[in-house]
């Protein structure tokens, strides 16, 4: 959430960065009432002032034995006005925060602008996509042959966009876990394993809520969200906390399975592993200060690349344009793996600062050494990888003529030894 009072004094600066994000926002609901505030503002002042000075009078002709009742029986009536308009505050300021929340973050300077994902920018590139002597297939066709996935199961069970993995498939699932948390914890990450059933104020923390409600699965009773991504219960760890200055930077690495209802993709990747209800994700998290966030975005993402590269997997980073990026993020860089059977890069990891707009939200402080006061911390967060992506990214681009699959050197060891998955 952007800070209210940043907004009020340079809302025609965030209306143009609104604008930059093509989000279609009207400011005008926020800026009627926000001179309806200043008006009631003034009068509480001017009536408080006028409540102060008669007071005064009705104390001195009290001490000299007058008769203050028309003064008080008139104050009691200026003290129900107050009343009335502080009432009248509280729920402008009710409306107030409730716009913010649907307000998407402002973009940091470096921002390409465009339009949608045709006007990401590389910054760079990984690995030659493979010459295949043959022409190479599509995950699904393969996982078929393998017996390593089973979709019309999943289908029986669940529905559409389910995956039943069966054998090496479920085995090459787990490696990848393993695999991906072994590295991020090497790297420095902590490893935590959080509910996966969370709070509507934990969603809101981190910006899900509520303008993304049609794309959560939720229980009734009690009321409760399966999470999107490992990203909300962990970045919720220390809400309404005040850290250290010491304690920054903290970092944290999750697994966990992630369920969207993807109400916005009717068509698209109806078949495969790429959108699914249900999926697996290994996660990265970070809290810092301010002044460290855009350096420690660098890390985040060169971390998720380096999985990538270990596993020998070509990939491409991109920065997402003013239209493309996500609404609580101040930047963001996907990570785009090279499936052969699509033939095109395809998104894999999101790496992003969101500066303290998540922070806000889910009051996340922190305490300068020696100094006075709190500030927000700054948070992060990246796919560190998204489990079922990188597995049809092995399946795609170590597949061979025969049917069969070769297991990436660096998984072997998890894989029991197991060097290549055949029929």
């Amino acid at each position: 959430m952007l800070d209210v009072k940043f907004v009020r004094d340079n809302t025609e600066a965030v209306r143009e960065a609104m604008k930059k994000r093509r989000s279609g926002i009207s400011f005008d609901g926020f800026l009627k009432a926000e001179e309806e505030r200043r008006a009631i503002l003034l009068k509480v002042e001017e009536l408080r002032g006028r409540r102060n000075t008669v007071s005064e009078q009705i104390g001195r002709m009290k001490k000299n034995k007058e008769d203050a009742s028309a003064l008080m029986e008139e104050m009691k009536g200026v003290g129900a006005e107050i009343k009335e308009l502080d009432d009248k505050l509280r729920l402008l300021d009710e409306e107030t925060m409730g716009f913010l929340m649907t307000v998407p973050n402002v973009l940091h300077e470096s921002v390409p602008e465009g339009g949608d994902e045709e006007d990401n920018v590389e910054v760079r590139k990984w690995g030659e996509p493979r010459e295949f002597s043959f022409t190479p297939l599509n995950h699904w066709d393969i996982a078929e042959k393998l017996d390593i996935i089973d979709f019309e199961r999943a289908s029986k069970l669940s529905g559409a966009r389910f995956a039943l993995m069966k054998g090496a498939g479920a085995r090459l699932e787990r490696a990848l876990m393993n695999f991906m948390l072994d590295h991020n914890t090497r790297a420095g990450f902590t490893e935590v394993f959080p509910p996966v059933l969370v709070t509507r104020e934990t969603m809101t923390g981190t910006g899900q809520l509520p303008k993304f409600e049609e794309d959560l699965f939720r229980i009734a009773d009690p009321e409760l969200f399966l999470i999107p991504t490992a990203e909300v219960p962990v970045t919720n760890i220390h809400r309404d906390e005040i850290l250290a200055e010491t304690d920054l930077p903290i970092f944290y690495t999750a697994y966990t399975p992630c369920f969207r209802r993807e109400a916005g993709s009717h068509g698209k990747d109806t078949r495969g592993l790429i959108r699914q209800h249900q999926f697996n994700k290994v996660e990265m998290v970070k809290f810092t200060r301010p002044e460290d966030s855009y350096a420690e975005l660098e890390t985040l993402t060169a971390n998720a690349e380096e999985i990538l590269k270990a596993l020998g997997l070509p990939y491409r980073t991109v920065v997402l344009c003013s239209g493309d990026i996500g609404f609580s993020a101040t930047k963001t860089y996907d990570i785009e793996v090279w499936l052969p059977g699509a033939g095109k890069y395809r998104e894999i990891s999101s790496c992003s600062n969101f500066e303290d707009f998540q922070a806000r939200r889910a009051s996340i402080r922190f305490r300068r050494e020696g100094k006075k006061g709190t500030e927000f911390v700054h948070t992060l967060n990246g796919s560190g990888l998204a489990i079922g992506r990188t597995l049809v990214a092995i399946v795609e681009n170590y597949q061979q003529e025969d049917g069969s699959v070769t297991i990436p050197e660096a998984l072997v060891p998890y894989m029991g030894g197991m060097e290549t998955i055949r029929a």
